[in-house]
């Protein structure tokens, strides 16, 4: 919105800078997002005085001109046809920029120097004449700034306004609130009596079919009217708002709505059929041409205006073709209405027009401003075209908006703002700005808010308004009064942001993906039938076919986002997701929702580099870095075991082990069924692994327990057994962990072996043994004692034998 401070000092006296002011508005939440000078271009142009023209040598319609500009007299190449000796025009001088964008610069025309520019009114956007130069007085002594010569100095501002402030959308909104913000009077317009005949109910009539849309609508006549050109004074103030002068009648519309907010329009009346307007929806119609030319599809729903037989405007938003004001209208009648918001926005929509109109109607319009603002255009209209007023105006209003008083507490408000203000004080900070206000008791006041503040419907939009009138900025800075002590985070939150950073510490790219599904999701996945991961809970209203149901697991987002990277070639990938899966728990009940880990890992084992050989991710990566976050966790004992072939739904058989934690089942490791890749359009093998959380969570210790740094050295011994290939190293390492000994400090499986010369259906499984002491150094008897001790156990437990 673009308001013009000489246009505002119509109405209020402002004796503060712009600068004050822009920072007066803003603080009282009227956002000065720019102050501009609209006249800025002009600073290089000057009154210059045709001193003494001669035609151009080489061109015949051109004149070599000597202008004085004051300090000097400098030689100009004119075209224009008005030129002569002693007149006075506009001079843009080099650095000069005129309307069109053109830099004016010293140069050679046809071989005579040129040092400046003679202009006319269009090329200084100050008119459409581009016939010939601008004609000034010849008072002015030449060298005068043009600003000053006519008087063009002027502040804009633009203010951002937020959509519950339609009050504001108009010069005489923001005055009103510069004289309560400074504690001066409005003065508003006043309407003279003028000459008037006739009787507008004998000559027009309107009729609303659809009052829910249009709950007011007024008219007036203005006859003789000679449509020509708007004086200066009017042309000036749209130009300084970025409105483009087109006629004394259509600018006069433009003015007022600028002035009062109030959208108008200027019917031809003699294009109207049978003199009469009816506010109604489409009887048949089908298309419409607005005034643009363009033919816009009706539908049902859109509100138009009409005559005794045709649509001639989209009501709230543009005008037809049908009426518009031409050179020879005589005969006009003036529309001022209020139209249903959410009825002008569909309608704006659906015709991709927005217009200056169109978004004042569709953040309403003050219905109490309908008829003055209508007076105002007719008072304007008869004295600049020489026109006659028609006695009395059609005012329909079948639908007055009801009054509303809201009850403010002065105790309430001192205490929602941090303030100590008395209730009179209160009361007068709310009839500055057109309040009415009464007092009911010493603490609370009775408010009915202005018409034009349609925004004002409870306690707290008053709260807001004293808060903003007292000033923004006066208000203390309080801080809550609450304990400095912070409360530890909870659990599940500090172990789900651990597992984050330990995932990320991995390599793997953390992914957020939607919590649905589309229903076949169990399908793509190969769920066995009686998979409690296909109860899944149906939304009501999907937003496509792909979210129709709550996800019960997180494998199917991954890889859906594993499938679009691959497809930009991007085919090396780490990815986890924490988030909630979601069971069926009944038709009634709330679903059940459980908190998830899922990884995947697919492509290399490591970036390409010239000192290793590329190799591909297999099992043992995705399991390994499970394996560390448990590590990480506390969880390093955490035992790993083959799942059962008959369990195995998204995972290879043979590829998939289920890791537990003493009795508890924390989830499952393994390879993607190359099926289900299929279903998810992924040509790669995809390992994966799945943690239940809160499962983990249950696992962990509250308390940290802290071993000391060893003093003595430890030694390791090897173990080599030949086993059946069913048995599980995990198995191995769990029984030798279990030993009767307090100096076994680690275990861990170094080689695995089939073939010639082992035996068909057994394989070779080594183990490295690390034994330390915390209080002695051990002696290798005493270590080779044990280690026996234990070898002998393993082959009995497994039905092992010692390699030859």
């Amino acid at each position: 919105m673009k308001v013009s401070l000489d246009w505002l000092r119509q109405y209020v006296d402002i004796d503060i800078n712009a600068s004050e002011l822009a920072d007066a508005l803003t603080m009282a939440g009227l956002e000065v997002e720019a102050v501009i000078d609209p006249y800025e271009q002009l600073s290089s142009v000057v009154v210059g005085r045709i001193v003494k023209t001669s035609p151009h040598p080489d061109a015949d319609r051109l004149l070599c001109c000597e202008v004085d500009i004051g300090s000097k007299t400098v030689n100009i190449i004119c075209g224009a046809p008005n030129a002569q000796e002693g007149m006075n025009a506009p001079c843009a001088l080099p650095g000069a920029t005129l309307a069109s964008g053109t830099e004016v610069k010293k140069s050679k025309i046809r071989g005579q120097v040129s040092e400046g520019m003679l202009c006319s009114k269009a090329e200084l956007a100050l008119g459409e004449d581009a016939s010939g130069l601008m004609a000034i007085d010849s008072d002015f002594t030449p060298g005068t700034s043009l600003t000053d010569a006519l008087n063009l100095a002027d502040t804009v501002f633009e203010i951002g306004l937020t959509p519950n402030r339609p009050d504001c959308l108009s010069h005489i909104g923001v005055a009103r609130e510069i004289a309560a913000l400074l504690g001066k009077s409005l003065a508003l317009p006043e309407l003279p009596p003028v000459q008037t005949s006739g009787n507008a109910e004998d000559l027009t009539s309107v009729t609303i079919e659809n009052p829910e849309l249009c709950p007011r609508y007024a008219a007036q006549l203005v006859f003789d009217v000679t449509v020509a050109p708007s004086p200066d004074w009017l042309q000036q103030r749209l130009r300084a708002v970025g409105l483009k002068p087109i006629n004394n009648i259509v600018d006069i519309t433009n003015y007022v709505m600028m002035e009062t907010g109030q959208p108008l329009h200027a019917f031809d009346f003699d294009r109207l059929e049978e003199n009469r307007i009816v506010v109604r929806t489409p009887e048949g119609e089908n298309s419409f041409t607005t005034l643009d030319g363009k033919i816009r599809q009706l539908d049902s729903e859109t509100l138009l205006i009409c005559d005794g037989k045709k649509p001639v405007a989209l009501a709230g938003v543009m005008g037809g073709e049908n009426s518009e004001i031409m050179e020879d209208t005589g005969r006009v009648l003036i529309e001022s209405a209020c139209f249903d918001p959410v009825s002008i926005r569909k309608t704006a929509k659906k015709m991709g027009i927005t217009t200056d109109a169109s978004y004042r109607f569709e953040r309403g319009v003050d219905q109490q401003t309908t008829v003055y603002a209508m007076n105002r255009a007719a008072h304007l209209i008869a004295e600049t075209a020489g026109s006659t007023m028609v006695e009395g105006i059609i005012d329909k209003h079948p639908r007055p908006p009801a009054e509303k008083t809201i009850r403010l507490s002065s105790a309430r408000t001192n205490r929602h703002l941090g303030t100590s203000l008395g209730r009179d004080e209160i009361a007068g900070y709310l009839e500055s700005i057109s309040f009415t206000v009464s007092a009911e008791d010493a603490d609370n006041l009775s408010v009915t808010p202005p018409s034009f503040r349609m925004d004002a419907e409870r306690p707290e939009d008053l709260m807001e308004e004293v808060a903003r009138l007292w000033g923004y900025n006066l208000i203390n800075t309080t801080f809550p009064q609450i304990t400095a002590q912070a409360e530890p985070p909870e659990k599940p939150l500090e172990v789900k942001e651990q597992l984050r950073d330990l995932m990320a510490g991995f390599g793997f790219h953390e992914t957020i993906n939607y919590a649905f599904n589309s229903a076949n999701a169990a399908d793509r996945l190969d769920l066995l039938p009686k998979d409690p991961r296909r109860n899944t809970v149906n939304i009501m209203n999907p937003l496509s076919e792909e979210q129709a149901v709550m996800r019960t697991t997180l494998l199917p987002g991954l890889l859906e986002t594993t499938q679009k990277n691959i497809f930009r070639q991007e085919k090396d990938l780490k990815l986890f997701e924490t988030g909630k899966a979601f069971y069926q728990a009944g038709t009634r009940d709330l679903p059940h929702e459980v908190e998830m880990l899922c990884a995947l890992w697919t492509g290399m084992r490591a970036p390409l580099a010239w000192h290793t050989k590329p190799q591909q991710c297999d099992f043992y990566d995705i399991k390994g870095a499970a394996e560390s976050m448990l590590a990480g966790l506390g969880l390093a004992n955490a035992a790993w075991t083959k799942m059962p072939d008959n369990a195995c739904s998204y995972t290879l058989p043979g590829r998939t082990a289920q890791v537990r934690f003493k009795d508890t089942y924390l989830g499952l490791a393994g390879e993607i069924r190359p099926s289900v890749l299929k279903h998810f359009d992924i040509g790669q093998p995809v390992f994966a692994f799945e943690i239940h959380i809160e499962a983990l969570i249950n696992c962990l210790s509250d308390t940290l327990a802290f071993k000391p740094i060893p003093k003595f050295p430890a030694v390791t011994r090897d173990i080599t057994l030949i086993v059946d290939k069913a048995v599980e190293g995990g198995q191995i390492l769990n029984h030798v962990r279990g030993a009767q000994t307090d100096l076994v400090e680690d275990v861990f499986l170094f080689d695995v072996y089939s073939g010639e010369p082992i035996p068909e259906g057994r394989k070779s499984i080594s183990l490295r043994v690390v034994y330390r002491s915390f209080t002695r150094t051990l002696e290798d008897a005493r270590v080779n004692e044990i280690h026996q001790q234990i070898t002998d156990d393993l082959l009995a437990a497994f039905d092992a034998v010692l390699p030859a």
